[in-house]
């Protein structure tokens, strides 16, 4: 792995794959450092020709933490969004957006396929409208567009993501429980997985880096963002939005709802799946995306 200077920061990323392969920004969750992407996910990429760069946001994993920022009450982030009201943020998703295409810069990358879950879905959303000329395809996972009317989390979900996790250097174990607990409420019903498997990752980003006040912050910029619908009406871009049918984090109509909004976008429904990327879905998962980053138009000497 490396670090590239962006927008100010430090970014800590990885690129790999075939050297001369189309690269494929992926863009995680709150929360989610780089090595939360499936490595068999990154391997089948790589075999379908990618060249994947995934990187850790702002505010997590080895990228620069904004300590000196305050911590907002989501609650009063949430209720200011609802009355109209601009949120006092810490950064907002156009400040991650130009994280992405300041990383873009530092690596001599003009443009690139974008993949984006959950936050990252809505940080790709938000760099196709204000950079498009940087997004070859748009490609978002169980995200949504900052429609208000949409329907709202399960209640289970979204107390359990917000809850401070037990601090892993004073109680591991309950550290770590709490991680199977996260998983076990926003994963996918019909692809479990398993518990030994859940624990050993948490166990690798905990000693990797921890920093929850970053994960809050994050939490804040993706609650308190404005309604994106009107520009994603202006967007040509090739997209494709994959859901799952049971994700409590993120009601399936909200991926409904961006494709309704994107001109000749793609919609997959998937049934039994949640909030996660389970590994008996990877295949589908890369054949899609695959599929859609084929609709894009080839770059100039390609």
């Amino acid at each position: 792995m490396a670090q590239a200077q962006a927008n100010g920061i430090t970014i800590e990323y990885e690129l790999a794959g075939p050297a001369e392969g189309p690269v494929l920004l992926m863009i995680h969750g709150v929360g989610a450092q780089l090595v939360r992407w499936p490595q068999a996910l990154c391997d089948k990429f790589a075999n379908a020709g990618f060249r994947t760069l995934r990187f850790d946001n702002r505010d997590v994993g080895l990228s620069s933490h904004m300590d000196g920022a305050p911590v907002p009450d989501i609650g009063t982030v949430v209720e200011a969004r609802r009355q109209g009201r601009e949120p006092q943020l810490p950064y907002t998703l156009s400040d991650m957006a130009r994280d992405t295409v300041g990383l873009l810069d530092a690596l001599g990358i003009d443009a690139a396929h974008v993949l984006g879950v959950s936050l990252g879905g809505m940080v790709a959303q938000v760099m196709a409208i204000e950079h498009r000329n940087r997004v070859l395809s748009l490609n978002v996972m169980m995200s949504q567009s900052g429609n208000p009317d949409l329907p709202p989390s399960n209640p289970d979900a979204m107390a359990i993501l917000a809850k401070l996790a037990p601090d892993p250097r004073e109680d591991r174990e309950a550290y770590l429980s709490h991680q199977v607990l996260l998983n076990r409420t926003l994963g996918s019903p019909d692809y479990p997985a398993p518990e030994a498997e859940l624990r050993n990752f948490a166990a690798i980003t905990a000693d990797r880096a921890w920093n929850p006040a970053g994960q809050a912050r994050q939490l804040a910029a993706a609650r308190g963002a404005s309604d994106r619908r009107l520009q994603l009406r202006e967007l040509s871009v090739p997209a494709l939005v994959i859901h799952g049918v049971d994700d409590p984090l993120i009601p399936v109509a909200g991926g409904a709802d961006i494709a309704r909004n994107i001109k000749g976008a793609w919609l997959l429904e998937v049934n039994g799946m949640g909030h996660d990327i389970p590994a008996e879905l990877i295949d589908l998962f890369v054949a899609s995306v695959s599929a859609n980053c084929a609709r894009a138009p080839a770059l100039p000497g390609t």
